[in-house]
C-alpha cells in the first residue's frame, strides 16, 4: 500500500489565464500559498469586510471613482500577495510588480483568485 502524508504541501501551482486587453489572455504559472479551511475561512471573511468598509467609505464619504478604484487596487494587490509565492511572468515577483498587474491588467486579479479557489474545488470523480 502506497504511504500518504494527510499534510498539504505548503505551496502549489496552477495555471491562470490572464486576460489582455486586445489579445488572447495568456497562461501564466503562479505558485501559491496552501492554507487550510480554516485560516481560509478567516482570509475570505477579511476581505469581504474590507471590501464592503471600502463601498460603506465610498458612500459616506462621497469618494470619486479614482479614489474608490485606488483602494480597490490595494485590496487586490493584497489579496495576490497573500495568496501567492510566485509566478512564471517575465518579470520578477516584487510588490511593484503585483501592483502593476493589477493596475493594468483588468481581469488579472480575479483570474489569479478564481484559479485559486478552483484549486481547492473536490475533483471530479469518473463518469
Amino acid at each position: 500500500m502506497a504511504k500518504i502524508k494527510i499534510a498539504q504541501n505548503p505551496t502549489f501551482s496552477a495555471a491562470v489565464s490572464i486576460p489582455r486587453v486586445g489579445a488572447e489572455p495568456v497562461s501564466v504559472d503562479f505558485q501559491f500559498r496552501y492554507f487550510d479551511r480554516t485560516d481560509l475561512a478567516k482570509l475570505y471573511d477579511g476581505w469581504n469586510q474590507a471590501a464592503e468598509e471600502n463601498a460603506e467609505k465610498a458612500k459616506t464619504e462621497g469618494w470619486t471613482l479614482e479614489q474608490f478604484t485606488a483602494r480597490q487596487l490595494e485590496l487586490q494587490a493584497e489579496q495576490i500577495k497573500v495568496v501567492t509565492t510566485g509566478w512564471s511572468f517575465d518579470d520578477e515577483f516584487t510588490d511593484e510588480a503585483i501592483a502593476a498587474l493589477v493596475s493594468t491588467c483588468v481581469g488579472a486579479p480575479q483570474a489569479v483568485l478564481d484559479a485559486y479557489q478552483e484549486a481547492y474545488r473536490p475533483a471530479r470523480l469518473g463518469n
